[in-house]
């Protein structure tokens, strides 16, 4: 029976490893369970301990698996150093840059990422946005808050038939044209990588980064690269239309944030940031009360029901791999490291 070592603490296990895949788990692998023993610091409800570095050695010894998630130490490519290390590595997570060295993928190992599963929570996560803002709902809820009733200044606006920009078509973005496909929108995508194929399949028509950004609602679905720093400029911003609804759930180096809160702060548009630049931001009162700003703390992929599919997620894709090599869509392809998230 192949061995697995599951490097993160209890409380992780008991938030990314739900009931059925902690059978599966025991049932195809000798598993190696992290106990608090392993973990450096005391954690909390929110963030649970991380595991220590150096108990990272004795777990991993002689197991053909790697489980991974938030809080799982950087894996230095010496584990792999004498030839036998781990075959997989199935990240119950985001992105694995962080993870892994790259050049273990040379070497054979097959790496597995939960983050097309988190993009449907991110994709929920953009349309709820989108329809918030869209229908002015927290100017409304705050005029009631306030005594008030009716705001017959305000008006709120359909999704339905509207353009969409959305840059990047990254798994979140494609969790979010699935979403909005009940709502006939003109899908504008900007994304240098996506082919005319694709955009078929997707049902979305590419375009322009300038093209998309004059779209009524403008959603941003990019990686952390030096290529998308600060690439939703202040002219494009400027361009927007009055009303637009901004969406940043990605990165927040990819906007120009201050050009960005000056034209949400004069009333001109709508925007929803889950991501910021610094984080955690440090916002004025202005900034904090503004009605037309839904501020949320980098959890447009933190779900109770997407944290605890996690796991399964990507320990169905490694075992479809060790059983036949199939590759699932949780695999992580060597060819795509240098533009993935």
């Amino acid at each position: 029976m192949p061995k697995l070592a599951a490097l993160f603490s209890p409380e992780r296990a008991a938030d990314v490893v739900d009931a059925a895949t902690r059978q599966l788990l025991e049932d195809r692998f000798e598993v190696v369970w992290a106990t608090s023993e392993h973990t450096a610091g005391s954690g909390s409800a929110a963030k649970p301990p991380a595991l220590d570095p150096a108990a990272v050695p004795e777990l991993v010894k002689g197991a053909d698996v790697l489980l991974t998630s938030w809080g799982t130490p950087h894996l230095g490519k010496e584990l792999w150093s004498d030839g036998n290390g781990p075959k997989v590595v199935a990240h119950a997570a985001g992105t694995v840059k962080n993870l892994i060295d790259p050049v273990i993928l040379d070497q054979g190992v097959a790496v597995f990422s939960a983050g097309p599963r988190i993009a449907w929570s991110v994709g929920e996560y953009c349309l709820a946005s989108m329809l918030t803002l869209a229908r002015r709902l927290p100017r409304f809820d705050g005029a009631v808050r306030a005594g008030g009733w009716k705001q017959t200044e305000y008006r709120g606006h359909e999704l339905a038939g509207a353009k969409v920009g959305i840059i990047g078509a990254s798994s979140t973005a494609r969790a979010l044209i699935t979403l909005l496909k009940p709502f006939g929108c003109d899908l504008a995508v900007y994304d240098p990588y996506l082919s005319a194929e694709r955009a078929a399949e997707l049902g979305v028509r590419s375009t322009s980064l300038e093209d998309a950004a004059t779209a009524r609602f403008l959603s941003i679905h990019v990686p952390n690269v030096p290529e998308t720093k600060g690439m939703i400029t202040r002219a494009l911003i400027e361009g927007l239309p009055d009303g637009a609804v901004v969406v940043n759930s990605s990165r927040g180096p990819a906007v120009d944030q201050q050009a960005l809160l000056e034209h949400a702060l004069n009333g001109r548009i709508y925007a929803a940031l889950d991501v910021y630049d610094p984080e955690p931001p440090q916002f004025d009162e202005n900034v904090l009360n503004a009605p037309n700003l839904l501020l949320t703390p980098h959890i447009a992929g933190d779900t109770a029901e997407g944290h605890l599919a996690l796991a399964g997620y990507v320990l169905k894709d490694a075992l479809r791999w060790l059983d036949d090599g199939t590759r699932g869509p949780s695999f992580v392809d060597p060819a795509a490291w240098s533009i993935a998230a």
